[in-house]
């Protein structure tokens, strides 16, 4: 009597450790691929999406600058395989005209406009710029400077 194994059979101790040895082993295979997944989705999901920037590094990005009576300033930019780069501000009407002449004097007129002016400005194959002034009221226009490389 004592310790009867059967005819054949392994140890129970033994039948245990292949078991867990086989668990753990198809743990890894099975979970570790699902985990790098799951990580790796957890770590690219924030890339792209536009988060607030200096007003200068966007212009300079853009090829331009603020002019001097810009307010309410809001720029954001967005990194990933390319950038793209936004400055949205306010100044005068008449400042507006002046400035994205002086800015961008290569700029050509966009073919579809839905602001009062439109222009877009390519540098090369490697930047574009979109310009789009809103009159708002008498004096103020809302202008929005759009800057991306490919």
């Amino acid at each position: 009597m004592g310790d009867d194994t059967g005819a054949g059979r392994k140890p129970a101790k033994r039948r245990r450790r292949i078991w867990i040895g086989a668990s753990a082993l198809a743990t890894v295979v099975c979970g570790g691929p699902l985990a790098l997944l799951v990580w790796g989705a957890m770590a690219w999901d924030d890339i792209g999406k536009p988060e607030p920037a200096d007003c200068s590094e966007v212009m300079t990005f853009a090829r331009g600058r603020l002019p001097a009576d810009a307010r309410d300033a809001r720029c954001t930019a967005a990194h990933w395989q390319d950038t793209r780069a936004v400055a949205e501000f306010r100044t005068g009407r008449a400042v507006a005209g002046a400035w994205l002449a002086a800015t961008y004097p290569a700029g050509k007129p966009a073919p579809s406009c839905e602001q009062d002016v439109c222009v877009d400005v390519a540098y090369g194959q490697e930047l574009y710029v979109h310009v789009r002034i809103a009159y708002e009221d008498g004096e103020t226009a809302l202008v929005r400077v759009e800057a991306f490389d490919t």
